[in-house]
């Protein structure tokens, strides 16, 4: 809650950023920098990729400790997203990265017992010794180095070759090399751990009062719209028609299309199986549609049984319209927009949040940009 020009709709749009829908645009340079400032960005005297606008840190549920090995799951994960839209992210409280200085002593001295061990050997040379291997590794990297995954991974190559020289029964050896393995592993796990934790952000769903879903769809002229890039002079008036679409599984251009096409010449019965197939496709399409709305909207809305309330919501086509229309109990269609207000922000939140979830629903952030004006108190915490 705040007052008007609060900044509360910027928030909830920076927040989206972190792991927002496919469609979704990212940070504008010109825009979503301060004018007064601007100046530094044209000059280059702060660079876009330098300025971090919005920053998440994420505590791990059991699914997520279940994907991970254990020595992580004390970490926190760290999203942040820059002005020029690049995304940097790492753990918080994970077990410390190994640098070559950490783990030299234990080379060199799991190399002298090998190099000893491999002069008895029939093919032994100076060249071939497991610490004249290991060292041209080594050797390239500076102490303070974080050892990166190519050299961890050479290095996990050699030792795993040169493990039979290990003298048996040598316990002191056997737990080095065991040691040396389990360090070398760490840096590659963390960003196998990242990897993971990337792919399980949550998607972050904004709604806000300007997505209403419109009853009557002329979709020709919507597909113009879309087309001739109409959109951007005002990206809210058709939102939730474009989210509606994307939910059916069609676009503006294709259901147009199907709207204008005349059935085939009787003669042809396979032209005419085509036509009526993709007609069944869009009306079954648009059904299911229908019921997967009309299931979710009574789960929140709740109908008083004593009142008659919605009973379904009807989505069909009829040529270049699309409509959205409210069967009641009698089966009476009643356009959308002669619902209260109320409901079509449910019936309009449920579109957006379905199409933008892409069926994520369980690890979706739903952002609600005033929804009280709207809709009752009791319904929004139902959601």
């Amino acid at each position: 809650m705040g007052p008007n020009e609060a900044g509360k709709t910027v928030i909830l749009k920076a927040l989206q950023q972190l792991n927002k829908p496919i469609d979704i645009e990212g940070f504008d340079i010109i825009r979503d920098y301060p004018r007064s400032l601007y100046n530094d960005i044209t000059t280059e005297k702060i660079l876009a990729k330098d300025i971090e606008v919005v920053f998440g840190e994420f505590e791990l549920d059991d699914a997520d400790k279940e994907s991970i090995p254990t020595q992580f799951h004390n970490c926190t994960y760290v999203r942040t997203i820059h002005l020029d839209n690049s995304a940097y992210h790492y753990l918080n409280n994970a077990p410390n990265k190994i640098k070559l200085v950490d783990i030299k002593k234990d080379v060199a001295r799991l190399l002298a017992h090998l190099d000893k061990q491999n002069e008895a050997s029939n093919d032994y040379t100076e060249e071939n010794k497991p610490s004249a291997q290991v060292l041209k590794i080594t050797n390239l990297k500076n102490e303070d180095d974080l050892i990166d995954d190519v050299t961890s991974a050479e290095l996990i190559k050699l030792l795993e070759k040169f493990y039979p020289l290990i003298e048996e029964d040598n316990t002191k050896e056997e737990e080095r090399y065991d040691k040396l393995l389990a360090q070398l592993k760490i840096n590659q796990q963390e960003d196998e751990v990242l990897k993971i934790l990337e792919k399980r952000v949550p998607t972050f769903v904004l709604f806000s009062n300007f997505f209403k879903v419109k009853p009557s769809i002329h979709l020709e002229h919507l597909a113009e719209r879309v087309e001739r890039k109409l959109l951007e002079d005002d990206k809210y008036y058709d939102y939730g028609n474009l989210c509606l679409l994307k939910l059916l599984g069609f676009d503006a251009r294709e259901l147009s299309n199907i709207g204008k096409t005349q059935s085939p010449d009787k003669s042809d019965p396979e032209a005419l199986k085509a036509y009526k197939d993709k007609l069944d496709s869009r009306t079954y399409q648009l059904n299911a549609a229908s019921i997967r709305l009309t299931k979710e909207i009574k789960n929140i809305w709740n109908p008083n049984p004593n009142r008659p309330e919605a009973e379904k919501i009807r989505i069909s086509a009829d040529g270049q319209y699309l409509k959205v229309t409210v069967e009641d109990e009698l089966g009476v269609e009643i356009e959308l927009d002669q619902r209260s207000e109320g409901f079509q922000w449910m019936v309009s939140f449920f579109v957006v949040f379905f199409a933008e979830a892409q069926d994520k629903h369980k690890n979706a952030v739903l952002l609600l940009d005033e929804p009280g004006t709207s809709l009752h108190g009791l319904k929004t915490k139902r959601i």
